[in-house]
């Protein structure tokens, strides 16, 4: 720890509680969430070489952990206790890193053997005896008095010279010196001091010297007399306050579902507030302007934990508005620990249905309002009104919006499109506050590209307050343009869609060819039975020859493989047959490849054993 500077996350935690205590004089602030919390804990990570930084900062996200209620991840708590236990059995730590070493293993309740904690507050005590540093001594009287506050027996000796050289360095006007040799002093260091100070009795086997203290407390009116000459004031009887946050879950309401005011009031850690009364005290307007100050308390639903108002009886209308209301505490005793701050404004958004009255559309033949043709249309439903006009007309389109409270409404954005059957587009902005808005053709001649033809007229009325915004089609405009003079600008090429490229594609008409004339069926069946007669002549030589199985091999053995090759000379007789009506010839050869590889096998095996048994018969 520097001189005069927190720890960054010591100094975040300040930062919040010191916001959070002024919270009620601010909008829009919600109680520490897990969202918060789990964006705490994403700060503790790893660095790109894999370590959590120093010892300081590993106790300061722990330490941040816990006020906050963050679980914390099982390897990361292993991680913090394994550089904990690393710095309390390292010989070669600072006074420091003990310190915050101690107090890591006391947030984390690491297991350390009671041994370790002995030999660390040997080394404390040590350093106390050797060191005039102040910052040495605070760190060394706050390892210690962490060990105490984890049951072991530590006693400092001789805590009577102690707190004489933590006194030495302080300064007559309350402020303190960080070393002997130092002239430098500040009021960081008189709390550092004070803090070590506040150890030493704490750790003393006997009482301290009276004395001492009294001379330590006129040090300490010194430093708020010191402060006190900054602007600061300060009160003898210090208390610790409880901020309550006062906050919507929801800043939108709308007058059509009669949308309740809901109100919670919490802690900053969204602990449930102690009983109180919350009052709307006042209502303005986006400008400021006071709508109500009649005082309205809200009724408290105990099951959800939240004060709730109609809003219907504030007579507001559509718009943004500011709310403000005051907290009381219901109880006396409280108001000794809770701090509910002054008033507190919250921004709300308040929607409902707008009324679209007196629509009408029509072409005009000049600007004092000769009407040629006028029709009636209804904005809120699609409508077909046909209309025409040439360029020495002009369309006009009126309209009046109107809210729940009857009162002008002035939407933030109105769209009159004019679509030509070329896909050529054109916008206008309708001025929200007009109630009556005109094209004039004449104008736009150029503008329009001299397009005649059809254009589909489209009205779009849009805003955040505006339930019912739509966009409606209102019909179509037959408009007749002078033709294009010769430089006349062209249309703009119109953007092809990507994906029309994988749309239906056009027809593709075709016709065969008619088939050739076919020989007669005998003619076929002619030539089938020609080809069958080798294979009848084949069977006529079997029997010519006089075939018999005189020599079928009558041992098991032979003759299973016997059986075989004249079976395979079947199945290749049977892929014959199949080529013929089923079978293509690569799938043909593919089989008659494998049939014979077996053929060759099983035949041998077969031709073997014959070509023995003639040989023995002729021998005999």
């Amino acid at each position: 720890m520097a001189a005069g500077r927190l720890p960054a996350s010591v100094t975040l935690l300040l930062l919040l509680l010191a916001a959070t205590a002024v919270a009620p004089l601010a909008s829009a602030v919600r109680p520490v969430s897990d969202a918060h919390r789990s964006a705490a804990a994403e700060l503790f990570a790893a660095s790109p070489d894999g370590s959590f930084g120093d010892v300081e900062r590993i106790y300061e996200a722990v330490r941040t952990f816990q006020i906050l209620g963050v679980e914390k991840d099982k390897s990361l708590t292993g991680e913090a206790c394994k550089v904990a236990a690393e710095k309390l059995a390292s010989s070669s730590s600072t006074a420091k890193d003990l310190f915050h070493a101690v107090r890591i293993s006391g947030v984390l309740g690491c297991g350390v053997d009671s041994g370790v904690y002995d030999d660390v507050a040997t080394k404390l005590k040590a350093v106390i005896k050797d060191t005039n540093s102040l910052l040495e001594l605070y760190y060394s009287l706050g390892g210690l008095l962490s060990i105490k506050e984890k049951g072991h027996n530590v006693v400092l000796p001789d805590a009577d010279s102690t707190f004489h050289a933590i006194k030495a360095l302080s300064q007559s006007d309350g402020r303190w010196r960080y070393d002997t040799n130092s002239a430098e002093s500040s009021t960081f260091a008189a709390g550092v001091a004070l803090e070590a100070l506040a150890s030493v009795v704490s750790l003393a086997d006997s009482e301290i010297d009276p004395s001492m203290i009294a001379v330590v407390k006129n040090d300490i009116v010194k430093l708020f007399d010191t402060i006190k000459s900054y602007g600061m004031v300060y009160s003898d009887d210090i208390r610790a306050f409880v901020p309550l946050i006062l906050s919507l879950p929801s800043k939108v309401f709308s007058l059509t579902s009669k949308d309740q005011l809901k109100v919670e009031v919490t802690t900053v850690f969204g602990s449930a507030a102690p009983p109180l009364r919350v009052n709307l005290v006042q209502v303005l307007g986006s400008d400021s302007k006071v709508i109500t100050t009649e005082a309205k308390e809200l009724q408290f639903d105990l099951d959800s934990n939240v004060h709730y108002l109609d809003i219907a009886p504030l007579k507001i209308d559509v718009g943004k508005y500011s709310l403000v209301f005051e907290i009381s505490l219901q109880e006396p005793e409280h108001e000794t620990i809770y701090a509910i701050g002054g008033r507190n404004t919250e921004t709300i958004f308040v929607t409902g249905l707008i009324k679209v009255d007196k629509a009408e559309i029509g072409i005009s033949d000049n600007d004092a309002g000769s009407v040629e043709s006028v029709q009636k249309i209804d904005p809120q439903k699609d409508a077909s009104v046909s209309l025409s006009a040439n360029h020495l007309q002009k369309l006009r389109l009126s309209f009046q919006l109107s809210t729940p409270l009857g009162k002008t409404f002035k939407p933030h954005q109105v769209f009159l499109k004019l679509k030509h059957e070329s896909k050529v587009e054109h916008l206008f902005v309708v001025p929200g506050s007009a109630r009556q808005f005109k094209i004039d053709f004449l104008g736009l001649v150029e503008k329009f590209y001299y397009l005649s033809g059809r254009y589909d007229l489209e009205l779009a009325v849009g805003d955040a307050a505006m339930e019912n915004s739509f966009l409606r089609a209102l019909g179509h405009l037959e408009l007749d343009l002078p033709e294009a003079p010769e430089k006349a600008p062209k249309p703009p090429a119109q953007a092809v869609d990507p994906f029309s490229k994988f749309g239906p594609k056009k027809e593709i008409s075709h016709i065969f060819r008619a088939p050739e004339k076919r020989p007669p069926k005998e003619l076929s069946f002619a030539f089938t039975g020609l080809t069958l007669l080798p294979f009848v002549g084949f069977l006529i030589g079997l029997m010519r020859l006089g075939v018999n199985l005189k020599n079928f091999p009558p041992l098991s053995a032979p003759a299973v493989f016997a059986s075989l090759f004249h079976e395979g000379i079947g199945a290749v007789l049977l892929l014959y047959v199949l080529f013929w009506v089923k079978l293509d010839l690569f799938t043909t050869l593919k089989y008659l490849s494998f049939l014979g590889v077996f053929l060759v096998f099983v035949g041998h095996r077969a031709l073997s054993y014959l070509s023995s048994m003639s040989a023995k018969q002729k021998t005999a």
